[in-house]
């Protein structure tokens, strides 16, 4: 580590300790995966939820030789109070990195970028670097990881001993995952040379771990059980940066000819397929606390045989049982399970049907127009208010050059017309702001809106929230650039953000997006002015289920509105002027439900088209109040 490198501090919420755990499971799998990078690189702070907490009673059974600072919760940063633990952010600094998964990467990233040896590490976020980077909002095994998962466990450990417990649906739903084929970058190749072992029937051919390699893997921990299929051969070749043996790249003639669909499917061998992923690293800690409690009340763990082979398998990885060790972590040795019959695993996964989409009908025939008929022969038609304002504009010649969007990589066409967008968005706070209001720019990307906002507004705090890192840092350097210090920089998914604000921002807040930013400020009884766009990602999830409105629910079917939304997508320059029309209607239908369902909540919203309405194809825009 670099002597000039600023202090980063995480914070980690803590509500007790259990066993060789600390409470919430987000904080115990923070310092596993500490322990498992063997990463110094942070000052760690616990911040209690409760008030009387002694410091001998978080000292106690930490990670090894992680040193770790008590601090109450109304001495974290003012940016990082706005946050859900866990939380880093560099001392004295105003950008904060919030939520299990946003945390947890950057963790894996830092300690690659301080020790460049460790690729290993780096290889934690799985191919091309995605793995959790999707937020849970949208992404269903982001969510079962990262929420559903931990959540689960915690509820379990905490019920009554006197209730007998069933397995909790989202447990069975990670062992149905294991039971589900893998699909990996390449996977074709390695399908082949399965088919070709399956030919032979060589079992005595699947290459294991020769005495080389074994001595490789002892600086950090012995694989006591060689891999017994290919999967496993490659899973772990991976993780020893080896090459698979050339005796199972040759490939004969007729394997090569076999098409792909008759090629026999992939065993997982981790959570996410064949390689060991920090998904394995977050959901450890939760299975194992899950699998101490069970065996204390002696429950049979017939219904888990892929999750109880998954958790001896991640015990065999170099690595973990040391950082169990650090951690406290005695980890159980569970006998081989014969695998249930796959109808007994799909009656027992079918309990958490809330946690699928809802996305039947994903794929649909026809157009609008019976759809946009039964809601006019109710009565229900696209309507805009009036622009308060069509002609207002920035002098943008006269403001700084970081100000403008032009100052990216954008053309000079794309430009203006953001510079158009921001317009109206700029025009519409400016009406509802006043001195000391706290304005949130919601899935703020580059920053385009929240910088001229903190430019044009002084007296104003802004805070960009934004799940892209790299998007944020752009921000970052153009308010450094400006001089700005009415700026806060959040990097994390809109659920981790739960502070307190006045009005609410979002500039082409993708799909289901919207709906999360206007939820946001109705909890907080903000203002917002919002634009949507990518209506054709609407859908079904967890949290919101279309259509939003009564009077749309008692007319519509999801079917139907889905239809709308698909529609409201074809607004391009260069469709059609009547299909462009239809998409535009589409858009109002699917914006007014949106309204007439924050009106519930005692809104005032108004629907509004952008000025001009060349700025954009999606020129829709909400301005909400609270009445």
């Amino acid at each position: 580590m670099k002597d000039n490198v600023a202090e980063e501090h995480l914070y980690l919420a803590f509500s007790h300790q259990y066993r060789d755990s600390i409470f919430p499971l987000h904080t115990s799998i923070s310092l596993f995966l500490l322990s498992y990078c063997d990463c110094k690189l942070f000052k760690v702070f616990l911040v209690p939820t409760g008030e009387d907490v002694g410091d001998q009673c978080v000292t106690k059974n930490l990670a090894g030789d992680l040193e770790v600072h008590l601090i109450s919760r109304c001495q974290l940063p003012v940016v990082v109070q706005s946050c859900t633990l866990p939380a880093v952010v560099v001392k004295d600094d105003k950008f904060c990195r919030a939520g299990l998964s946003v945390v947890l990467r950057y963790i894996i990233q830092k300690t690659f970028e301080a020790d460049p040896s460790k690729k290993d590490i780096l290889e934690l976020l799985g191919f091309k670097k995605t793995c959790l980077k999707a937020c849970a909002e949208v992404s269903q095994w982001t969510r079962l990881c990262e929420i559903s998962i931990p959540l689960a466990v915690e509820r379990f450990l905490t019920a009554p001993p006197e209730h007998c417990q069933a397995i909790p649906p989202d447990i069975l739903l990670f062992e149905r995952k294991l039971g589900e084929p893998v699909r990996v970058h390449n996977d074709d190749k390695i399908r082949r040379q399965k088919l070709q072992q399956q030919k032979a029937g060589a079992k005595a051919e699947v290459p294991v771990l020769g005495e080389e390699a074994t001595e490789e893997l002892k600086p950090r921990e012995v694989h006591e059980h060689p891999p017994s299929s290919l999967e496993l051969s490659v899973a772990f070749s991976k993780l020893l940066a080896q090459e698979a043996p050339d005796a199972i790249n040759r490939e004969a003639p007729h394997i090569r000819r076999t098409k792909t669909s008759d090629l026999p499917p992939l065993d997982h061998v981790f959570a996410e397929g064949l390689y060991f992923t920090v998904a394995d690293l977050v959901l450890l800690p939760c299975i194992h606390q899950f699998l101490v409690s069970s065996k204390k009340q002696g429950k049979n763990l017939v219904d888990l045989p892929l999750i109880s082979s998954w958790y001896r398998r991640v015990q065999e990885v170099p690595g973990v049982k040391k950082a169990a060790g650090k951690c406290n972590m005695e980890l159980l040795q569970l006998p081989e399970l014969m695998s249930a019959p796959q109808e007994q695993l799909q009656d027992s996964a079918s309990v958490p049907d809330e946690l699928e989409e809802d996305n039947e009908d994903s794929h649909f025939i026809g157009g609008p127009r019976p759809t946009m008929t039964k809601l006019t022969a109710n009565g229900i038609e696209a309507k805009f208010s009036p622009h308060p304002c069509p002609n207002w504009t920035l002098d943008w010649t006269s403001l700084p050059s970081a100000v403008s969007p032009g100052e990216g990589k954008m053309s000079r066409d794309r430009a203006l017309r953001k510079q158009q967008q921001l317009n109206n968005l700029v025009a519409a706070v400016t009406k509802l702001a006043k001195p000391g209001d706290l304005i949130v720019d919601f899935c703020s990307g580059g920053g385009h809106v929240g910088i001229v906002l903190a430019y044009m507004m002084p007296s104003c705090q802004v805070v960009l929230i934004e799940n892209k890192e790299l998007s944020l840092i752009r921000a970052k350097d153009r308010s450094d650039e400006l001089g700005l210090n009415n700026v806060w920089f959040i990097q994390a998914n809109l659920d981790y953000f739960n502070g307190t604000f006045n009005i609410g921002v979002a500039l082409h807040a993708c799909g289901v997006a919207t709906d999360m930013v206007i939820e946001h400020c109705l909890r907080a009884r903000a203002a917002f002015v919002v634009s949507p766009c990518c209506y054709g990602f609407i859908q079904n999830t967890v949290k919101f289920k279309y259509p939003r409105s009564h009077q749309f629910k008692e007319i519509l079917s999801y079917k139907e509105h889905m239809i709308l939304c698909r529609f409201a997508d074809q607004t391009a320059v260069q469709l059609p002027p009547e299909r462009r029309l239809i998409g535009k209607q589409c858009m109002g239908l699917v914006d007014l439900d949106r309204a007439w369902a924050a009106e519930e909540h005692n809104y005032s919203v108004q629907v509004i088209s952008m000025e001009p309405e060349s700025c954009s194809p999606k020129n829709n825009m909400f301005v909400g109040i609270p009445t």
